[in-house]
């Protein structure tokens, strides 16, 4: 027991031995030491040798830089001192602990930090040249910090506040750890960084590096290595992890990307950074359920520049076409939703894409090679070649941000494909069965789908051989017209027209459809039509003549098509009908030329008897005739 009590009075006669005034010039020279920045204690020094040494200081400013914002700001900061020098009269800090600092990083145009200076003193410090003694401390904390960054080359301002962070000094492993976290742009941040050669770091060689970045946005983790002499290197493995592209992207400060998809994104790539360039080797990666890998490059000079080749079995493209909406809901126009595009701008994509089948909404199309681009705000997509319906899709589709909305350009050629399919697809109108070629040169401009339908120009044409098109039954409707002119009332959609040989020509101007050259060529019909289609409205306008194609007979019939794409009407022209009736044509005769009313009611009288019993013979001043019973 009295060796104990001696103990216990040594160690509480020691602070009558250290003047409290050694103590706080001790620790302010070795902070001096280690960051090269003066420490400038502008409120009060609390010390405490008993039972544990440490000293408090208040209002604490690490300056130097020679600017107007000190490098450092804290409102208390704490060395605890070690416990074995102490006993033998020297004073040698353990750790420092700083509450509320205030951190400036700022970088001139010229790339030079405020914290040059103690980069440079770090390393000689730390081993012990260049200074009278090597850092005894081996932790730095930060409670409740913030650090203000600012960067004058690229315009950047940046802050992190709620620092919570440990380091782990290296004052006796060549290892450097940092593990906490903070709060940046309102999401909070788990974060390590561990260096496992700090020295070797400061002076800008290689040495292994460990990153990990956890929060609810973004999961990012570099395992690798990476050196600052001549310039910023870094290889290793990425790996990168966010249930929604569309919110990391718009945390990390990235322009809204296009509605539609965007979701569950994960990457994982070997890296290797120069400057601010990135290859990306050897990647996989996962979006909105599409998997593919490749090569990518990436760029951060002026904006984000990203280029690169990939590969997929297959692309599932209905998340980001089904925000497109081309039609309103519950209607038949066009949609008026706004066309946003704003996800375009502050990106330049270059890549070029291959996959084994490419799925939208209900189409499937085979093997397809594609390029893709974004500059100054305009997407441009390459088709190369598509196995789309059945035969090759190949042409470019633009699209151009504008300050009402969006600018299209699109160019389109199909060979060989199946007309049905294609034409459902495009247009949703299931009229043509068989096979065909077709091109379309569309340009249009508007904030939104009926706008951009209301301003179309462009031109376009189809050719088809052994088809149809459903729908209506030309032949079966003409020879029951022949034989009973009258007896043509009803609905005449229905059925189907086999052709031989189909081609449409079409102008497009200001939303208007002008079908130039329409021919149909069948093995009993011939069809010659004209007219126009409405765009905006989705509605047809059409005339034209059909003939039966017989050795025995010939017979033409006027005929008009009206209605919407989806459910149009083939309407007979009325008049040729009653001219063909043998009972009815001398009623329009006298209608027309003012004959007598005797006249008007011998022709009535023929058509109550005709309609009485069978349709009577036409008048002698009438060309005879046949009329076969049905």
């Amino acid at each position: 027991m009295a060796v104990v009590g001696l103990a216990i009075g040594v160690l509480a006669a020691i602070p009558l031995f250290i003047h409290p005034d050694a103590v706080r010039d001790a620790v302010r020279a070795e902070i001096r030491a280690a960051t090269g920045l003066e420490p400038v204690l502008r409120g009060e020094v609390a010390v405490s040798l008993f039972p544990t040494g440490s000293v408090r200081f208040f209002d604490v400013v690490l300056s130097g830089n020679g600017g107007d914002r000190p490098a450092l700001a804290a409102e208390s900061l704490t060395g605890q001192l070690s416990f074995l020098p102490l006993l033998l009269g020297r004073i040698e800090v353990a750790d420092i602990t700083l509450v509320r600092p205030q951190i400036l990083v700022h970088f001139d145009k010229a790339g030079t930090s405020n914290w040059a200076g103690l980069v440079s003193r770090l390393a000689p410090a730390s081993a012990g040249g260049g200074a009278d003694k090597p850092m005894s401390f081996s932790e730095i904390r930060l409670i409740g910090g913030t650090l203000l960054l600012h960067d004058e080359a690229r315009d950047v301002d940046e802050t992190l506040d709620r620092i919570e962070v440990s380091l782990a000094w290296p004052s006796i492993s060549k290892s450097f750890g940092a593990t906490g976290q903070f709060s940046w742009r309102g999401e909070q941040v788990d974060a390590s960084l561990t260096v496992a050669d700090f020295m070797a770091a400061l002076a800008g060689e290689r040495t292994g590096v460990k990153l990990r970045l956890n929060a609810p946005p973004l999961k990012l983790a570099f395992d690798g290595h990476a050196a600052q002499k001549p310039t910023m290197k870094m290889e290793g493995t990425l790996a990168a992890d966010t249930t929604s592209l569309r919110r990391a992207m718009a945390w990390i400060g990235h322009d809204p990307l296009p509605p539609g998809g965007f979701g569950r994104f994960a990457l994982k790539a070997q890296t290797h950074m120069i400057g601010s360039s990135v290859l990306f080797s050897k990647v996989n990666v996962e979006l909105d359920g599409n998997a593919a890998e490749g090569v990518l490059t990436l760029s951060t000079d002026a904006r984000l520049q990203v280029q690169g080749t990939m590969a997929a079995e297959e692309i599932d493209l209905t998340p980001y076409t089904s925000a497109m909406r081309l039609v309103g809901g519950g209607e038949r126009g066009w949609s008026r939703a706004p066309i946003r595009l704003q996800g375009l701008s502050g990106l330049e994509l270059d890549m070029r894409m291959s996959a084994a089948r490419i799925v939208i909404g209900n189409t499937k199309v085979g093997r397809t090679a594609l390029t893709t681009t974004v500059r100054n705000g305009r997407f441009t997509l390459g088709i190369a070649e598509s196995q789309a319906f059945g035969g090759m899709l190949k042409g470019a589709l633009a699209l151009s941000r504008t300050d009402d909305g969006a600018d299209l350009k699109a160019q389109l050629q199909f060979a060989d494909v199946d007309l049905e399919a294609s034409t459902t697809a495009l247009f949703g109108a299931r009229r043509l069965e068989g096979r065909g070629n077709a091109t379309f040169a569309i340009e249009a401009a508007g904030p939104d789908m009926l706008s951009l339908a209301r301003s179309a120009n462009g031109t376009g044409s189809v050719s088809a051989v052994g088809g149809a098109v459903t729908g209506v039954n030309v032949e079966q409707l003409l020879r029951r017209l022949e034989r009973r002119p009258l007896s043509g009332a009803g609905d005449f959609r229905s059925g189907r027209t086999p052709f031989d040989r189909l081609a449409i020509a079409i102008k497009v101007t200001d939303g208007m459809a002008e079908l130039e050259d329409v021919k149909l060529e069948g093995p009993s019909v011939r069809v010659a039509m004209g007219g126009s289609a409405s765009i905006p409205t989705r509605d047809f306008d059409l005339k034209g003549t059909a003939a039966l194609v017989s050795a025995s007979t010939a017979f033409e019939l006027p005929f008009v098509v009206r209605g919407g794409w989806d459910d149009p009407i083939l309407l007979p022209d009325v008049q040729s009908l009653i001219r063909r009736s043998g009972a009815a044509a001398p009623l329009l005769d006298a209608v027309r030329g003012g004959r007598t009313r005797e006249a008007v009611k011998s022709a009535l009288d023929a058509l109550i008897r005709g309609k009485e019993g069978s349709e009577p013979p036409a008048p002698a001043a009438a060309s005879p005739e046949p009329a076969p019973a049905e």
